[in-house]
């Protein structure tokens, strides 16, 4: 078998950002996705379509194929008195509108006595992504994962 549209696909992986800092690793528990449904980056997901179990691969994901690039504009002050009486610590995500239906999740980076400064960009935006892949295992979809768009495990959601 290998990964295609609606197959369950378990992974191990070590991703890097190109100075080759550790950003993330799948550790003792694998990866286990959905593919063709939006789960993971789009670019990770298209370098994998056609892989097969024990298969390795080194992948180099640019940010418009990752998380996006950095978008200044996202990164804006939020006046102190729109959050009420108890400031939110730096690294606190808040769910912000802007009244006319349009919000965004927005993280606090920075606190002084009028504003707090958010930042909207995804942590991974700008970056680019270097995966080492390895895959554990395939299998086709049960109709339940494929009605709610993903994986799902012994008694949870994953």
């Amino acid at each position: 078998m290998t990964i295609s549209k609606d197959t369950v696909v378990s992974l191990s992986y070590v991703l890097k950002d190109d100075e080759g800092v550790l950003i993330d690793r799948s550790g003792d528990e694998p990866l286990i996705y959905l593919h063709g449904h939006r789960n993971i980056v789009p670019g990770l997901e298209a370098a994998l379509e056609g892989m097969e179990i024990g298969q390795k691969k080194s992948v180099r994901i640019t940010p418009d194929q990752g998380y996006g690039e950095y978008d200044p504009k996202l990164k804006f002050p939020l006046p102190v008195d729109k959050v009420g009486d108890q400031i939110p610590p730096v690294g606190t995500l808040l769910e912000l509108s802007n009244g006319k239906g349009q919000g965004c999740v927005a993280r606090v980076v920075e606190i002084d006595s009028e504003n707090l400064t958010m930042e909207a960009n995804h942590p991974l935006a700008g970056v680019t992504l270097n995966f080492e892949v390895e895959i554990d295992g395939i299998r086709a979809a049960e109709p339940e994962e494929l009605s709610h768009g993903h994986v799902h495990g012994p008694g949870c959601h994953h």
